[in-house]
């Protein structure tokens, strides 16, 4: 059966790897809520030793691409490297079918993390590999970050290890707008590529040319441990950093208690402008953060906190909400879950305003119903104060763990993680954990009904330039990518230059005096 332990192994180091959790129980009140959208199809991918993905996104072909680990070399799976794991990559279309799959490593042990599509069309890829060999060169010593391009089709194009002679995780990754990336991450080294390390882990964030290359590196942290778990654009150019923090030096102002969230804004060029840490006094676990349409945060992860910042917890592990301002002020919170353990490890902003939080949950009481036995993937729509307006459990007898999800062009949203069963929910299990997917219909409460279209927007499809047709003076445009992530905002203008964008479904707000409205643009 897959547990708590197996699901939360991916963070310590990283937003999903190595992190042991210890359970406890209390009784909740069961709350009904709306009606969850519907499973449209479900895919279990893998062969008969184990794998799981951690990040699942929708493609500019309205497929899907999914990545993780894999352990096997049979049934779905081809060209396994051997050793522990290889990183696994694999291509569905829009219904569900394979594709083409790519195992990619060496002889020790690789996983992905993080996967994005890129402007020219393929793929990025950030994670971790231990070894030098196969499609690994460059290996610093223990666990580098590693960092994977592939062109359309899957195929390797370009790698890159880095990191120093200790242990360093990748956790997130980002095209900028000169086509490199940002890099961030969880590093124990003082040497190699990585430099300033303030002791023990630090959040590790680099800029790389297109080709892998550092332009420039910062570490960022205290004393104690410091981890990195998300990474997402900022209106103004910069970035806003989510991590766990259990410092009160160094970088670090305070520390509540225990293990902290540590949110961090920073500039283009990696200084830091502010920081904040929230939680109480145990362990509170950031995994995503993200920019909202007000340009303050909403940050998912898990508490097991019920004192300072955090209060509502019910028993054991929660799902922890926070919104905070455009200054890191704590607007509000919200604990999520019921008497055992439940996590949040993304959460999706809606064209309405709304969040849409991935996790998965042990728990069949307080605000989780329809559990099917043991950890249940798990999807809480919320308004736009934390309010639960549907949940759904989605899973079979022996266990699943969420990796990542997204909204999908026609209002639904798609899911990937890990399954270890083969009834309710679940079917066509290839023997151990199989990463699962799953695709659901439309949001009944209907997330794109309050676009109205009172400017004009044309070309759309557009190609470069994108032109906002208005009898009002606009203040602003900002466009999100489908997982929710600030890619483009302009102030002050009727046009925008969309050329840097890759191809692919976005929403656009457009901002005046008295009102803010929401365009699909369909990037070509």
């Amino acid at each position: 059966m897959m547990t708590k332990t197996t699901s939360r192994t991916r963070v310590a180091f990283n937003k999903k790897m190595y992190l042991t959790l210890f359970f406890f129980t209390v009784s909740c009140f069961i709350t009904m809520y709306a009606q969850a959208p519907a499973i449209t199809w479900q895919k279990t991918l893998g062969g008969t030793a184990n794998e799981t993905a951690h990040s699942c996104i929708q493609t500019t072909d309205n497929g899907y691409l999914i990545s993780g680990r894999t352990a096997s070399n049979d049934g779905d799976v081809t060209g396994n490297h051997g050793g522990f794991s290889d990183v696994w990559v694999v291509k569905l279309d829009s219904s569900g079918a394979l594709e083409w799959q790519n195992a990619l490593g060496g002889p020790g042990s690789e996983l992905s993390i993080d996967t994005k599509q890129t402007i020219d069309g393929g793929y990025i890829l950030i994670g971790r590999s231990d070894t030098n060999g196969g499609d690994v060169t460059g290996n610093h010593g223990l666990g580098d970050i590693w960092v994977v391009k592939l062109n359309t089709l899957g195929d390797l194009q370009w790698q890159k290890s880095l990191g120093g002679s200790n242990e360093d995780v990748g956790a997130d990754i980002l095209q900028t707008a000169d086509g490199g990336y940002i890099v961030i991450g969880t590093s124990e080294s003082t040497d190699g590529d990585v430099s300033g390390n303030h002791g023990g882990k630090d959040i590790w964030i680099a800029k790389i040319n297109v080709t892998g290359n550092i332009q420039w590196e910062k570490s960022l942290g205290g004393s104690g441990s410091d981890v990195a778990t998300s990474i997402a654009k900022t209106t103004d150019g910069g970035y806003i950093i989510g991590g766990e923090s259990s410092s009160s030096d160094g970088d670090v102002s305070v520390n509540q208690g225990g293990v902290d969230y540590w949110i961090v804004k920073i500039n283009n060029t990696g200084v830091i402008q502010w920081q904040e840490t929230y939680g109480g006094s145990s362990q509170d676990t950031p995994i995503s953060i993200k920019q909202t349409s007000d340009e303050g945060y909403i940050g998912v992860g898990f508490t097991l906190s019920n004192d300072g910042d955090v209060s509502g917890n019910n028993g054991n592990y929660d799902v922890w909400v926070i919104k905070l301002d455009n200054t890191g002020n704590l607007q509000w919170q919200k604990t999520l879950g019921g008497s055992d353990p439940d996590g949040g490890w993304d959460v999706i902003i809606s064209p309405n305003g709304h969040y849409i939080v991935v996790g998965d949950s042990q728990s069949n009481n307080g605000d989780v119903s329809g559990n099917h036995g043991g950890q249940d993937l798990w999807i809480v729509h919320l308004d736009q104060v934390g309010n639960v307006l549907w949940q759904k459990s989605m899973g079979g007898s022996f266990g699943e763990n969420a990796g990542g999800g997204q909204l999908t062009t026609d209002g639904g949203y798609i899911i990937g993680g890990g399954t270890a069963s083969n009834d309710g929910d679940v079917s066509g299990n290839h023997g151990g954990s199989d990463v699962w997917v799953v695709k659901l219909e439309t949001d009944p409460l209907g997330i794109f009904d309050n676009i109205v279209e009172t400017y004009s927007m044309y070309p759309n499809p557009a190609s470069d330039i994108i032109q906002i047709k208005s009898t009002t003076t606009i203040e602003k445009i900002v466009i999100y990518n489908g997982l929710g992530m600030l890619v483009l905002s302009e102030a002050n203008t009727n046009t925008v230059d969309v050329s840097s964008l890759a191809e692919g479904f976005y929403l656009v707000n457009v901002s005046s005096k008295n009102k803010t409205t929401v365009h699909k643009l369909i990037k070509n």
